[in-house]
């Protein structure tokens, strides 16, 4: 059948139907709630004539078939059903409209109430029973305890017998103090237990614990805590919003000032929506003491889902006490407690489940609630701190990685900063140049010379031994298996001299010791000693020298904290869960209970969630790099002179007209730009035309203007510019002083242009004089006009005075209160976080997100960032813009040839998809003709809806996820939502040219649509690879991408091997997408565009024997969605940024840092190079030119960083002798070799 209307769809998340074969009963009771569960179950064993109760865990009734089973076999026939339903009808939609509607109909009472204490009308809508009845059973359940469960009983029986009511609800405390032995008890029995001075550690958990009896994790870990010199103070709440619980925890606190807290109550007080009204976090109030909040999960799993499973947590859990617990800056602990069943309830037919702790997760939150008091108690001067540097590829010119950050630059300004708060700091290196020839004249990652190198710190095998054998056995075996023996590390020197002067056999680790302040270079995963790995263990586990740096650091050094500097390290990427981890995981083996503080930059939510999540880090988030126009230069500026002067003689001097046209086509094919432009030739008119356009576009573009430095803030024209470029695009509704800037201007000086969306080649209509006079070049074109508008908002900000007009005053009054004075916080703020956290305080959470996207509220940074409620996305927002896009890129595939897609293979990041409320998943629905249904109360997606044919009036597209292993991590709604969407289209009855994916399934079965690495591991295969110069021709990188890819993901599926099904989409791909959301980076800034997007390419050009078109669209503004392709992405980029001198001298005021962008940027353009056939030869030239011809470019690297010097021009070597490139210079070569050395 053809669809007529939108069909609903049901999100599938992966639990099989239960039938929970009950009985029909006088009343039937569902709770999310195991501890009220198992109170009405006690209850109901000590009355002496009870109703009959049927009792069932709303958990057990998430399928919508087990939601049909239960209704039909037992609800509808029994006399009174209630339901609690915590979070409203969003958490349980399906459940509670059938179980209104089919009660209704059967004429069975049924009382739908909050799960919690605050009103929710919606469900009062929909439940039956009277508003008395209605409250006084509600009445019963919040108050809670043995007494109020056997009324609520009582109660539910007058209403189906008559007769007297009982009691109403006694109340009980909302909030108090509980202590093992005693129960609900005075302060005074907990500080009878207390040692003296000790620090003071609320334990924060629901009241229901102690209504229910599910205090066994809190009973163990109170005993924990004990043991770990600390003293607990257990604190029962209804909820951290309720007013009696907030005032008697301000009222503790004030008695007895916490050092730290830990939080087992779940949700946030705060909300991740901008905008929204909350009240205050009572944890983060003054009595509260600035104490660092640990979030500590008591998971709704069983402990063997959870021991065998490398997820972690389920979906609900992690949106529950995780993401949103974010929102109010707490810091993930551990899970320490899960589900177990304690007993089956043969009179109410229900398996009763409590909470059971887990003996060593409870101990490592207590040890890790030690170490942070002790950080906090440990004087400045004696505090111990380890600033470590990442350091990726393996490579001498690469180390101190960082996105974004000059992080040595900002390391040495660490130091100083350290310095000046009182921390033993000596002879620190005067500048990062310094600092950098400190680390390179020890050893470091490459191990060409490293035995030819002294200097760093050693730690003894034998002590290392010691360590290594208190590891989990697993781990132990995995690492000696993969590894050998630790004396086969190649990181073993035979004899180090040991502390007590004997010598032995040890590990030289590149260590810096200024003090009790070390800076460290963190060591390669592994890959670097064995790269053949890569093609066959994407969860490859550390090497002993990897584990040895870390002993060294924790035992030996005694580190009060650990400083991860910069995006991003690979401690958090190593194998093992998801997050709630267990000691056999590789980050917790390695970084233990350890304070982890960690300098991110604010645009990349998904990677840094990750350390938090899998490494208990507090993230102080970092200014993005400052941005600038790129404007024009050289040739460019060549080219651009000779087209106005063109157009100037069009139609007065026709002899001067064809000879500027042969001038610049010449030029235009010196160059290559007549084929980035795509000139075609044929029509020379409609070329000048494209030209002229491309040369404004590449002019206006948005560049970095060199990096930041964390604790710095961008000053004089970077700050201006920077400024400028928040401004740009509107924010909020686009009204008043949240408009556009350059379309302020705009209006106010009546173009009647739309600046950020018109064609830069038209002619300009209007000329006012005030823009006449900023600029001396030709004003020809509307791109002329939006140079000037430009050039005019960077005045108004150096100067000020000008008046202009009320929209571009309203603009600049916010732009004076909000947007320059959150620029200067920024750096200021970042130092401070920095040592706020290393005090042992608590830092204030904020948003993440891209700033020049609208997000100004991610602004000022040195914040703890949190990112998305994952159950809310895609966002209305998102599939606005997701629409929007699909559509775009149809018609874009169709005008280029000509015909439709039928099947996409789209690039899913968490990272992108946090940062974005969901684009790329809201544009593959779009493209699949499938539309997202949310919750109008708490905007979170309940369902989907299947567009008819005649709504989308094109046909549906087969899309192909391939995902990260951070979206498969934190986004498992999302993967249960596309794939339950994927296999509804698959399962239509509609002809193969409307739905070649329903085609496909008639004659291969109905399949999964989504891929990613295996569980546990992380990335796309390629990066050793590339860097390794392991592979002979492209099917050696598609091998890669299949090998570390091919693993099946859905609401069913939870990484099932499917190389075959993976390589069967990939041979029906037609087209590869890849959205880029923001541009404060490109795609030559770091290895995961060419990983995912060339490996891509590769894989779908080896399968077909053919290329395939790869898009790499702009998403950077969410009202415009432009669409491109890989090779003109890449021209672009090479142009507007790499070759820029702009660019080039903004990184020559870094160092090394700055020759590090310029070698990093060569090796992703020879990645891209290696693995589609985007990267065309004149690209090589341009960079070539740049980078070794120019002399003053040469120096700077050969200075500042001489094996950047080197590692670059063995790029363009490899890329000349694989036939990737053939130099139009002939000198090209012999400067290539001269700057390898040879």
């Amino acid at each position: 059948m053809h669809l007529l209307a939108a069909t609903p769809g049901a999100i599938e998340d992966g639990k099989e139907p239960v039938d929970l074969g009950q009985t029909p009963a006088d009343v039937v009771f569902v709770s999310a709630a195991d501890t009220e569960l198992a109170v009405l179950s006690e209850a109901r064993g000590e009355m002496a004539d009870p109703p009959s109760l049927r009792l069932a865990n709303l958990s057990h009734l998430q399928h919508p078939m087990s939601v049909d089973l239960h209704l039909d076999h037992c609800a509808t026939k029994s006399r009174l059903v209630i339901a609690r339903v915590l979070g409203g009808v969003g958490y349980w939609k399906y459940g509670a409209e059938q179980y209104a509607a089919r009660l209704h109909e059967a004429g069975v009472p049924v009382a739908l109430l909050p799960g919690d204490d605050k009103p929710d009308a919606e469900l009062r809508g929909l439940s039956t029973v009277s508003d008395a009845d209605y409250d006084a059973l509600w009445s019963y359940l919040v108050e809670g305890g043995p007494e109020n469960a056997g009324n609520f009983l009582r109660y539910a029986q007058t209403m189906l017998e008559g007769g007297d009511p009982p009691a109403t609800a006694s109340p009980l405390l909302r909030a108090g103090v509980y202590w093992p032995g005693a129960g609900v008890a005075g302060l005074s029995a907990a500080q009878e237990a207390w040692g003296t001075g000790q620090p003071v550690v609320p334990v924060i958990f629901y009241r229901a614990l102690v209504q229910g009896a599910g205090l066994h994790p809190i009973n163990r870990l109170v005993k924990s805590l004990l043991r770990a010199g600390l003293n607990p103070l257990p604190v029962f709440v209804a909820s951290l919003k309720d007013p009696v619980s907030v005032a008697t925890l301000e009222h503790l606190f004030s008695v007895a000032p916490p050092a730290v807290i830990l939080n087992c109550t779940a949700f946030a007080v705060g909300s991740p929506h901008a905008g929204d009204e909350s009240p205050e976090n009572p944890l983060a109030m003054p009595a509260a003491n600035s104490a660092p909040v640990f979030q500590v999960v008591l998971a709704g799993s069983t402990e063997e889902a959870w021991a065998k499973g490398l997820t972690g947590l389920s979906g609900r859990d992690i949106a529950m006490n995780v993401a949103l617990p974010e929102v109010d800056g707490r810091i993930l602990a551990r899970a320490i407690s899960f589900k177990g069943e304690a007993f089956f309830d043969a009179a109410t037919e229900c398996a009763i489940a409590t909470y059971r702790a887990v003996g060593d997760r409870v101990d490592f939150v207590a040890q890790l609630a030690a170490n942070w008091a002790k950080l906090r108690q440990t004087p400045a001067p004696k505090r111990r701190v380890a600033l470590i540097l990442a350091n990726y590829p393996n490579k001498d010119g690469r180390l101190a990685n960082g996105v974004g950050l000059d992080t040595p630059a900002a390391t040495v300004h660490t130091l100083r900063l350290m310095a000046e708060a009182g921390y033993t700091v000596a002879n620190p290196p005067e500048d990062s140049d310094a600092l950098m020839r400190a680390v390179m004249a020890g050893p470091t990652n490459w191990l060409t010379d490293r035995a030819s190198r002294d200097g760093g710190e050693t730690l003894p095998l034998d002590i290392y031994l010691e360590h290594f054998n208190a590891l989990p056995w697993d781990l132990r075996e995995a690492m000696t298996t993969r590894w050998g023996a630790p004396e086969t590390d190649p990181f073993i020197v035979p004899q180090i001299l040991k502390s007590d002067g004997s010598t032995g056999a040890g590990f030289a680790l590149s260590i810096l010791t200024f003090g009790h302040v070390v800076v460290g270079l963190q060591p390669a995963r592994g890959y670097n000693i064995d790269p053949t790995e890569t093609y066959h263990a994407p969860d490859l586990v550390p090497p002993h020298n990897y584990l040895a740096f870390y002993i060294w650091l924790r035992h030996h050094f005694g580190a009060h904290a650990i400083v991860h500097m910069g995006k991003h390290g690979n401690l958090e990427w190593l194998p093992g869960k998801a997050l709630a981890l267990s000691a056999e995981c590789w980050p917790e083996a390695v970084l233990g209970p350890m304070p982890h503080v960690y300098p991110f930059i604010v645009n990349d939510p998904g990677e840094g969630t990750q350390a938090k999540r899998r490494a208990q880090a507090v993230i102080i988030d970092h200014l993005t790099p400052p941005l600038t126009r790129a404007e024009t230069y050289g040739p460019l500026r060549d080219l651009e002179a000779l087209v106005d002067e063109y157009y100037e003689a069009a139609g007065v001097d026709p002899r001067r007209i064809a000879h500027l046209r042969r001038e610049i086509l010449t030029l235009s094919s010196a160059t290559g730009l007549d084929k980035d432009v795509g000139m075609s030739g044929a029509d020379e008119e409609s070329d000048l035309a494209q030209l002229d356009a491309y040369l404004c576009e590449l002019k206006e573009a948005q560049i970095r203007d060199g990096l930041h430095v964390f604790g710095q803030s961008p000053t004089g024209q970077q700050e201006i510019d920077l400024a400028i470029a928040l401004a740009r695009v509107p924010r909020g509704d686009g009204q008043g002083g949240d408009a556009s800037l350059i379309r302020a201007l705009a209006r106010d000086f009546g173009l009647g242009i739309d600046p950020l969306d018109c064609d830069m080649a038209e002619a300009a209509t209007e000329k006012p004089q005030a823009l006449g006079g900023l600029c001396a070049d030709p004003w020809r074109s509307n791109g002329d006009t939006v140079e000037r508008l430009e050039l005019m908002a960077q005045r108004l900000l150096r100067e000020g005075g000008q008046e202009i007009g009320p929209h571009t005053s309203a603009v600049l009054a916010e732009m004076a209160a909000r947007i320059r004075p959150a620029i200067a916080a920024c750096g200021p703020d970042e130092g401070a976080g920095l040592l706020r956290a290393l005090n042992g305080r608590a830092i204030a959470p904020g948003p993440s997100g891209a700033p020049t996207r609208g997000r100004l509220d991610t602004l000022p940074t040195g914040r703890n960032f949190y990112s998305v409620d994952s159950r809310a996305v895609p966002t209305p927002t998102a599939w606005a813009l997701g629409w929007k896009s699909a559509n775009l890129l149809i018609e874009k595939h169709l005008q280029t040839h000509g015909d439709w897609p039928r099947a996409l293979l789209i690039t899913a990041w968490g990272t992108a998809n946090m940062r974005t409320g969901g684009d790329d998943i809201a544009q593959a629905l779009a493209l699949m003709g499938v539309k997202p249904k949310w919750d109008a109360a708490n905007r979170r997606v309940t369902g989907f809806e299947i567009l008819p044919e005649g709504v989308l009036g094109r046909p549906r597209v087969d899309v192909t996820l391939r995902i990260s292993g951070f979206f498969r991590d934190a986004f498992p709604q999302l993967i249960a939502l596309f794939d339950s969407a994927a296999r509804a289209v698959q399962g239509l009855d509609e002809a193969e040219d409307s739905n070649p994916a329903a085609a496909r399934a008639r004659s291969e079965g109905i399949g999964p649509r989504i891929y990613g690495a295996k569980p546990g591991a992380y990335g796309a295969g390629l990066q050793a690879m590339i860097d390794e110069r392991l592979w002979a021709d492209k099917a050696d990188l598609a091998e890669a991408y299949l090998t570390w890819g091919s693993y099946a993901y859905g609401a069913k599926e939870a990484g099932t091997p499917d190389r075959a099904g993976f390589e069967t989409r990939l041979r029906q791909t037609e087209a590869i997408v890849q959205n880029q959301d923001n541009r404060e980076h490109d795609l030559l800034d770091s290895d995961d565009y060419y990983q995912f997007e060339g490996g891509a390419a590769a894989a779908v050009s080896t399968l077909q024997g053919r290329d395939r078109p790869v898009y790499h669209n702009d998403h950077s503004r969410p009202e415009r969605p432009v669409i491109r392709t890989l090779e003109d992405e890449i021209g672009r980029v090479v142009r507007s940024r790499v070759v820029n001198p702009k660019w080039i001298e903004g990184v020559k005021r870094h160092g090394y840092k700055g020759a590090f962008e310029i070698a990093a940027t060569v090796d992703y353009l020879f990645a891209f190079a290696a693995t589609t056939g985007a990267v065309r030869g004149h690209h090589f030239d341009l960079v070539e030119a740049a980078f070794l011809e120019d002399e003053d470019t040469r120096a700077f690297i050969a200075e500042h960083n001489p094996s950047a010097l080197r590692e670059l021009a063995e790029r363009l070597a490899e890329a000349i002798d694989r036939g990737l490139w053939m130099p139009r210079s002939n000198s090209a070569r012999a400067r290539i070799d001269g700057a390898r050395g040879r």
